[in-house]
């Protein structure tokens, strides 16, 4: 049975890796063909027997998974009713959560009033603010299981695409919601019920009601957004800051609702329970203490995922549990391995899109590692120097055991994580959760006050640690991960197992793979997909050069800490020998105080008067390991008239080695394009060109495409832009060139290397619920 659930979950995992689902006859083949054949070879104990059970097993997974996927795919966002305005009825079905400009909530569709519009079911809406603080839907205050009439303008799901970042639509996938978009702010909104009655709706609004009581009792204490993650599971209360600090020791997973949370909960209400039952003779003759608990550890465990909102991670952790419970009721002894397994089936039984996770595969991970340890190596003895023991070699076991799968997704590690979790674990889980969750029954203010005197006295140790560097790589290959894990199921192998010290070994090529980097006189170009704005990173052989730092998407956040940040982390830049900021709009300045926290760099070139560094001027050249860059705009003159646009003191910078060339022109204009046309027409000549202004109808006139005779035209564009960029007059005057656009490509690479070859990020990584 433990190796037909393996390949009923690869199955599963390889299905999410396609670009399109099965064909319907296909699929229908292997629903009629997998049960008969693991029906008849699965009684077979020859070798044709496991091997046709294991294949009709994995059949199963894939027909599985993508039967959930098709029904899912159906529930979608009409093309023709992008953009369009629609009148719908439905509820909001979650917290509603602040940012800068207003508020963002799941909203359920009930009715759609607009003739002919067919919405899905469940979208995300943003309701922005309005220019005054008097507007009129300031005096609008929402909450979850209210009934409201809205008129909406949506989009499909849409997020960036780049190398080593983070899959949005594959987030908004997994949950259901099917479409994004906002309340049009002059149209008329109306509340028409004040509490729809659903049981899920119900919970909403309880989270809501505890989020306002822990607000009401701690308005202005540092710390109370975390208390409120812990107790609700709304992560976005807490401060980007915190976060920061949070990732830099290692205890992320612990300052929201986790499964280690959920656990720890069930176990000591369940113990607590079953405590109080051996109390009665009554009691225990009807029902044996030990199932008491079992039923009232899992009821514990089931309520507090329902609190924080049974999101994706806490779902897990209770189809988790209930195969943990079932068995110890039933008192069946499963083993270890059997119980993991059993719950992974669970899991993907109820969601196929839980493997797209990083949480799923470490929480398996740590489960599976402690479950390794706790029969093989800990001291049965009591004792507090036994259990300190013990303590110290779970903590050893999970920190290396999931160092690869930390390396592989996040490529950074925290060498103060283990010293942070032994304090922060026992703390989190048995004090500081337990008081926020008693405070949100007995909502007695002394007890929150006494547990953020707690959580303060944490973050103070937290910051202590925080001094201490983060390990950071390049993302390592799949196959230096894979003999990592080999190494570390060798390292935690039983005492007395010889050469364990050989397990070490098997983790050095994925602490130390080296980044892959150009040869002398190649060069790589990486334009980023940030949406609208532009970020471009330069390669050669020993240097590296960001070219814009892409757009401020809200206070809270911006494309450097987002997108650019981890991309360099990934691709094993540790250092900028150059950053070109071009000129003061916000979508290309935007990231550029989150890239100069994270990364030293040795020159700053730009036109904005305030940002330290060197001005960007025409005559500016250098070359780099065979590769030369030359700055083409702005003149020396163009800094003595500060009133002009700041687009026309745009930076243009040219690439170029001996296979081609690329010509980089951030936001410059016609005036601009016509200055560089009378100034350095000869030097315009590129085979790549990066369109001018978003592809914008103030830039790309007819004659300086032409002097440009690009073979590939590139435009840095965000999808269903309040631009709309890119004209569409304006990409007809590329039709001699191939035109890439990042809303419809992703990152596009470029490579100058034995010619000219570019790719997109999204041909190279399509996925089947991409664009859909």
């Amino acid at each position: 049975m433990r190796v037909r659930i393996i390949a009923f979950a690869l199955g599963v995992g390889w299905l999410q890796t396609r670009e399109s689902l099965p064909a319907w006859p296909l699929l229908a083949g292997l629903v009629l063909i997998a049960p008969g054949l693991l029906f008849w070879l699965g009684r077979r104990r020859d070798a044709l027997g496991c091997v046709g059970s294991l294949l009709a097993c994995a059949m199963l997974g894939l027909v599985w998974a993508a039967l959930f996927a098709e029904f899912r795919l159906r529930d979608s966002l009409p093309a023709e009713w992008e953009g369009r305005d629609a009148q719908v009825v439905g509820v909001i079905a979650s917290l509603p959560h602040a940012f800068a400009r207003g508020e963002r909530f799941e909203f359920e569709v009930e009715s759609v009033e607009t003739p002919g519009a067919r919405l899905p079911r469940r979208i995300m809406l943003s309701w922005y603010h309005g220019a005054q603080d008097d507007d009129w839907h300031q005096r609008l205050v929402i909450r979850p299981a209210e009934r409201w009439r809205f008129t909406v303008r949506l989009k499909r799901p849409h997020g960036n695409a780049n190398p080593h970042g983070f899959d949005y639509e594959a987030w908004l996938f997994e949950r259901g919601l099917r479409a994004t978009g906002y309340v049009r702010p002059r149209a008329d909104a109306q509340r028409l019920d004040d509490l729809v009655r659903a049981p899920g709706y119900w919970v909403e609004r309880l989270r809501d009601r505890l989020r306002r009581s822990f607000v009401d009792v701690l308005p202005d204490a540092p710390y109370a957004g975390i208390l409120v993650a812990l107790a609700i599971g709304d992560q976005q209360a807490i401060p980007a800051d915190q976060w920061r600090l949070f990732r830099q020791t290692g205890v992320t997973h612990l300052m929201s609702i986790s499964g280690l949370h959920v656990t720890m909960v069930a176990a000591l209400f369940g113990g607590f329970f079953g405590w109080l039952w051996r109390r009665s003779e009554r009691l225990m003759l009807f029902l044996p203490a030990q199932k008491a608990a079992i039923a009232a550890g899992w009821c514990t465990a089931f309520g507090y995922a329902l609190l924080a909102g049974f999101a994706v991670p806490a779902q897990r952790t209770v189809y988790m549990l209930s195969v943990v419970a079932l068995a110890l009721w039933s008192g069946r002894n499963l083993g270890a391995s059997r119980s993991l397994l059993l719950a992974l089936l669970a899991v993907l039984l109820l969601d196929p899109w839980a493997v797209l996770s990083p949480g799923f595969w470490l929480s398996f991970a740590a489960v599976g590692l402690l479950f390794l340890v706790s029969t093989a190596r800990l001291d049965a003895s009591r004792g507090w120097r036994a259990a300190l023991a013990n303590w110290g070699a779970t903590q050893w076991a999970v920190t290396l055991g999931t160092l690869p799968l930390l390396l592989l997704m996040f490529q950074q590690f925290s060498l103060v994580s283990p010293l942070a979790n032994a304090l922060a674990i026992p703390l989190v889980s048995f004090m500081i959760t337990p008081l926020a969750l008693l405070f949100a029954v007995l909502p007695w203010p002394p007890l929150l006050y006494f547990d953020h005197w707690l959580l303060s006295g944490l973050i103070g140790f937290l910051e202590w640690l925080a001094i201490w560097p983060v390990w950071e790589q390049p993302a390592p290959p799949l196959t230096a991960t894979l003999v990592a894990v080999l190494g570390v199921i060798w390292l935690l192998l039983p005492r007395g197992f010889p050469a364990r010290w050989l397990g070490l070994c098997l983790l050095l090529p994925v602490l130390f793979a080296p980044a892959e980097r150009p040869l002398a006189g190649e060069a790589w170009v990486d334009v980023l997909d940030v949406g609208q704005g532009l970020a471009v990173v330069v390669r050669t052989a020993e240097h590296n050069l960001l070219y814009d730092t892409g757009p401020l998407y809200s206070a809270e956040s911006d494309a450097g800490q987002r997108i650019i940040v981890p991309y360099l982390r990934a691709s094993g830049i540790k250092s900028l020998d150059s950053l070109i900021v071009t000129h003061r709009d916000k979508d290309h300045s935007g990231g550029v105080v989150a890239v100069q926290e994270a990364v030293p760099i040795v020159r700053t070139l730009s036109s904005l008067p305030e940002l330290s560094g060197e001005r960007c001027q025409t005559g500016q050249a250098w070359e780099w390991d065979g590769v030369r860059f030359t700055i083409l705009h702005p003149e020396v003159t163009a800094y003595e008239h500060q009133a002009a646009r700041t687009n026309n003191m745009s930076c243009v910078l040219r690439i170029e080695n001996a296979f081609a060339s690329v010509l980089l022109t951030s936001d410059i204009e016609a005036r601009d394009e016509q200055a560089l046309l009378d100034r350095a027409a000869p030097l315009l000549r590129s085979d790549v060109l990066l369109v001018p202004h978003h592809g914008s109808a103030t830039s790309s006139t007819p004659d300086f495409v032409a002097a440009v005779g690009a073979r590939e035209a590139i435009i840095p564009v965000g999808y269903r832009n309040r631009f709309q960029h890119p004209r569409p007059e304006v990409v007809e005057r590329y039709s001699g060139s191939r035109v890439w656009r990042t809303d419809r490509d992703g990152a596009v690479r470029i490579r100058l290397a034995s010619g000219l070859a570019l790719a997109a990020y999204r041909t190279e990584y399509r996925r089947y619920w991409h664009g859909q």
